[in-house]
Order: structure tokens, then sequence, then C-alpha cells
């Protein structure tokens, strides 16, 4: 073995990688240290094409990330289309829990030509490249200032199968195999991961075990993999009380606990698979003991007849609910109007994408928000909800339905394509046992004891009716429902005068409601400079942006907005600090602009940032904005 030369090497000192110390060596012949770059810290870049199969390939690696207890997150990037144009998944691994979006890569797999060179740029120099070298011309094309890993493919998935359909499968499974080695994934863990994503299908079970090992033994001979600069290394238990799941699949857990028992629906990207996951939960835990189904899920000719069955079934007494993106919600404007002004409780889930019209559909924005908070026509508003990430999808679906049904109005919970259909670790889910609260609803008892009963008179000054539902056995508990104007016995009035006083009580139920939404999250800084308000998504970045803010030695307090309207919370927050950057992911900066109009008297202290194309916030762009803004200042 040949003498090291002088220079700086990093040693493992730790099983777990944790701590790592430079030697300078001047002479070192019985033993060579490998240059281990980061362990428990990398953003791996997988370049496919879609159609291509790759998503589960993907799912392998990064549930096998999490299975060894490394904190990870997974964001698929994909075209609108079927199949043909790029797609591309990104993996990160920070031993700090931070797993927003990169401007860099540390590895890349490069298995699209189309997009090779472009792949490549994202790759920081030092980086690692694993490329097809089937694929055309590509060998001069590679940069000089990372290593490069060659792969055959076409030569490692020919043996494996007769069809060329299951090849171009398996290809796919054959890099998760030489990453996986590359990365030093233990093969029990990744092998448990594929029995358990394909447990109803053993022939695909074993011939994706065979791409898998195809591909660590073609690593392991070829490529010295000792020297790869980047390891997985287990950290036991780490996520034993943790799950890796994606918000829509968390939402459709939470609307089982919210006790939501109709759907109605039309698909639309990236809304779909929520509907989907809600109908396979209910089919298989709301089943009575004949084996009937305890709930409906109805696909509607188009959105506006969902929202109205959502409505219908609202004003029935079932907890009822619907699923769009924001072409959808577009269209159920003149039906949110009806649920407000009629006071029906319904819940819109909507998974924002980006527009205006057919914009991005597979990429993510918070561009939804004003028209969410004032959607149809008219003076309305809507209680609006925002969860971070799956765990508040899970915990805010019955908040949600409570919410509705209190305040007897529609409630419209903003997630978008980030949190809906990427994978997020979050805590264990925690099911809530309390009773729902269904607000103010009179059964036959309560009307006994009545000598009258207006639906729309307000007998506790807070803004909020009684209400009856339909088959309640007393002659008082009939009414007749309008989205007219109406008195408040529910009978028709144009009066002027009684149609203002009903809006009025609208708008004292509108100040209730601020009493009843979820209070924001808060951490208050000791100085009171400068203060941060987001909401949703942005969640995941700005905890990476605090954390580097805080390297600056820049102190900074944070409020992260759960609902509209604003909680008195907030209010107070943007009193106490002279400067308040807000941050949005959409171009108008439309949860300032709110804040501004809720607010008006402290527009001064509001300053906008915000990304609008298209891509999961990045924190190291978030950092850079706040420190530039900082410094106008």
């Amino acid at each position: 073995m040949p003498p090291i030369k002088s220079g700086f090497y990093l040693l493992t000192l730790t099983p777990t990688n944790r701590y790592v110390v430079f030697f300078c060596i001047r002479a070192l012949n019985s033993m060579v240290v490998p240059l281990v770059m980061s362990t428990h810290s990398f953003s791996l870049n997988v370049a496919t094409i879609n159609g291509s199969g790759s998503q589960s390939s993907n799912n392998v690696l990064v549930k096998s990330l999490f299975r060894m207890g490394l904190p990870v997150g997974g964001k698929n990037m994909f075209p609108s289309n079927i199949a043909g144009l790029p797609t591309w998944y990104t993996i990160r691994v920070d031993e700090k829990g931070f797993t927003s979006r990169l401007p860099h890569n540390d590895i890349v797999v490069a298995m699209n030509q189309t997009t090779f060179l472009e792949d490549q740029k994202s790759l920081k120099s030092g980086g690692c490249l694993v490329y097809n070298s089937d694929l055309k011309l590509v060998e001069e094309l590679i940069r000089k200032d990372v290593t490069s890993y060659g792969v055959p493919f076409r030569k490692i998935v020919t043996p494996l199968s007769d069809s060329v359909k299951l090849r171009k499968l398996l290809t796919n499974m054959v890099y998760a195999g030489i990453v996986s080695q590359l990365l030093d994934i233990p093969e029990d863990v990744v092998k448990s991961v594929v029995k358990d994503m394909f447990s109803n299908k053993f022939k695909v079970v074993d011939s994706n075990l065979d791409a898998i090992d195809a591909g660590r033994t073609y690593a392991n001979e070829n490529f010295d993999v000792s020297s790869f600069a980047y390891k997985a290394r287990p950290i036991p238990g780490a996520n034993d009380n943790k799950l890796l799941i994606d918000g829509n699949s968390a939402g459709a857990m939470g609307l089982l606990q919210a006790g939501c028992t109709f759907a109605a629906w039309y698909p639309i990207t990236p809304s779909s698979s929520l509907i989907e996951r809600f109908e396979s939960y209910a089919g298989k835990y709301r089943i009575n003991s004949k084996g009937q189904k305890n709930f409906a899920v109805v696909q509607g000719e188009d959105e506006l007849s969902s929202i109205c069955m959502v409505i219908g079934a609202g004003w029935a007494g079932a907890r009822a609910m619907t699923a769009t993106s924001g072409p959808g919600l577009s269209l159920m404007a003149e039906a949110a109007g009806l649920s407000y002004f009629a006071e029906i409780p319904a819940v819109i889930w909507d998974v924002q994408r980006v527009g205006p019209s057919t914009g991005l559909p597979t990429r993510t924005m918070q561009g939804d928000l004003l028209s969410a908070y004032t959607l149809s026509h008219g003076d309305t508003r809507h209680i609006v909800l925002l969860p971070a990430h799956p765990k508040e999808c899970f915990d805010l679906a019955p908040r949600a339905f409570d919410l509705a049904e209190q305040l007897q109005t529609l409630v419209i919970v903003l997630s978008d394509l980030d949190i809906g259909m990427n994978q997020h670790i979050v805590d264990r889910f925690e099911v809530d046992t309390t009773h729902f609260n269904r607000g103010k609803v009179l059964t036959t008892k309560d009307l006994e004891s009545m000598e009258s009963f207006a639906r729309y008179k307000d007998s506790d000054g807070d803004g909020i009716t009684y209400r009856t539902l339909p088959g309640t056995e007393h002659p008082l508990a009939a009414y007749f429902t309008r989205g007219t104007s109406h008195d408040d016995n529910a009978k028709y009035s144009e009066n002027n005068i009684q149609y203002k006083a009903n809006m009025n009580r609208l708008l004292k139920k509108w100040e209730t409601a601020k009493t009843l939404v979820p209070a924001p999250e808060i951490e208050n800084s000791s100085s009171d400079k400068l203060g941060i308000i987001y909401y949703g998504s942005t969640w995941e970045a700005m905890r990476e942006t605090k954390a580097l803010l805080k390297e600056d030695s820049l102190e900074v307090s944070t409020c992260r907005v759960k609902a509209l309207p604003f909680h008195k919370d907030v209010r107070n927050f943007i009193d106490r600090h002279k400067v308040i950057l807000v941050v949005d992911q959409n171009r108008d900066h439309q949860m300032k602009t709110i804040l501004g109009m809720e607010f008006p008297s402290v527009c001064h202290k509001l300053v906008g940032i915000h990304q609008y194309d298209g891509l999961p916030l990045d924190a190291h762009e978030l950092h850079q904005q706040v420190l530039a803004k900082v410094d106008l200042q």
C-alpha cells in the first residue's frame, strides 16, 4: 500500500459518526484512513423520467434511511403529464433534523440523458455523481470537480428478466441497490422495506429484491465503496416514536378521527390522494357488524356539484367535506357563499398548487390564501386553518369539523402540494377521545321546554344562533333554509334594516371565531426589534432559517399563524416588535395583505419576503432575504 501523502484527512471517532477531527498527517504507512466528508448530513437528488417507475425505488431509499433512525425527508418534483418528461426526487438527511430544500446536492443519481448537464449543475464541488453509462456521449460531459460512478444499467438488468417492460422498472431498483451499498445502508433494512411495500405481491417482492441485490453486488465489486464520501450511520431508536408520512394520508386519517361520514369530490392534483386514502381507510375501519359501510364517498360531475352535496349533507347533520385545489376552489365560490350566509357547516380541504389558471399543476404554492379567506361575492369571510406538516393535517381535521359546527359555517383547510404529497417525519399521532363539539343543536327535548324557536336569532350575544337537524320530532323544529336575505325566523325578507342586522350578527360571530381558532405558535426573543410571521409549509424552512440567523447573532422572534381570523396573540406579537417580516410563498404577499386589511394601523411595520417559483421554500434563500431586509431597516 503506498504511503499517504501529507494533508488533511477526516477521521471518524464514534460509532454514530457525530464527531470528527482533522489530522495533519506527514506520513502514515501502516493504515489508510478514507476521506469521509459527511455522514448524517447529505442531500441526494435522483433524476429520472416520469412514468419510469422510479417513485417506488425512491421510497425504498427514504424509508430505509428512516428505519435507520436518521432525520430524513423526501420531496418529489414531477411533471403534470403522465410520462416522458423529467422528474426529480430529493432526499435530505441532516443530523440537526432540517429537511427543507437545499440550493445544492451532495449526491446526484443521473438517469436522464435530457437533463444530464442541468442535473450536474445542482451538484456541489466535491460531490458524488452516480450516472447511467449507457447514456450516449456523457463521459466527456462529466464535471472534473466531482467523483463519478458510471453504471452500465442495461448490462446489470438484462439477466433479471426476459420482459423489456419489467427491465425498465427494475432499473430503478438497481440504482436503489447501488446507492444503498455506497451509503452503507444495511441490506436487511432495505429488504424489510421492500417486503413491506409489496407485501401483497410476492412475485414483485422477489424481482425487486433481485434487482437491489444486483445493484449492491455491482457496487461492491466495481467501486471502492469504503471511500464513498457519504455514509448513513444508524441512530438506533431515534425514530421509534416518529412517522414518515405525507400530509394527504395524514389528513385522511384525521377525517376518520373527526367523524367525517360523507365526502364528495372531483379529482384534481394534488388533492386526489386525500379522498382516495380516506375511502380506503374508511372501507377498512368504518364498516358495521353487518359488513355495511358507515360512510359515503361520491365523485361529482364537477367541483360545484361536489361542494353543493357537501352543504346538503352538512345541513342534514353529517360531517361532510370535499377536497380540491385552487382551480376547483374557484368553482366552489357561489356555494361557499351559501354555506356562509345560510350558516351550514361544511369543510373544504384545499391542497394548493401553482396558479393562476392551470399554472404549474404539480408544483407547490401558498397562492389560495386570499381567495379562500373571502371566497364568494359580497361581504364573505371564512375560517381558514393552516397546517404546517402532516401531523397538523391529522390534528386539524377534527378541529375543522368542530369549528364548522360550532360556528355553523364553512371551514377551509389550506394544505399544499409540499405538505400533501411529500414525505415528512412527524411525531406519532395521538387519537383525541373527547366528544365532538357539534355546537348549538336543539333536540326534541330542548324544544319541548321552549315557547318558540327562531333559526337566526342571536340568543346568547355571540352571533351564533341555534339550529335543528332534519327529522327532529317537534312542531317548532322546521324552518326553511335559503340563500336569500331572511329574518330571524328564516322567512324571506328584503327589508334593508333586517338585512343589515343579520350581516352585523355574522360579523359578531366572526369576532367569536377569533376566540375559538388555534392560537399562533410564538417564540419571543429578548429583542423587540424584529419579528417574523409565517404560516403553513414555510414552517419547514423557517426552522432552519432561525438556526442560520442564530449563527449570525441576529435575534428574531417568530409567530406561526395557524388560522384565520387572527387570534388576539397575533396582534399582540405585532405590537411588541418594531419591524415585522411576513413570509409568503406567493407573488403578491397575500398574508401581508390580509394582516394589513385586519390591522391597518400597523401596516407601516409590515415588510414582505417571498418566494413563488413553485419549488418548496429554500431556507438558505430565505435566510438571505431576511438579512437583506434587515440591512435596509
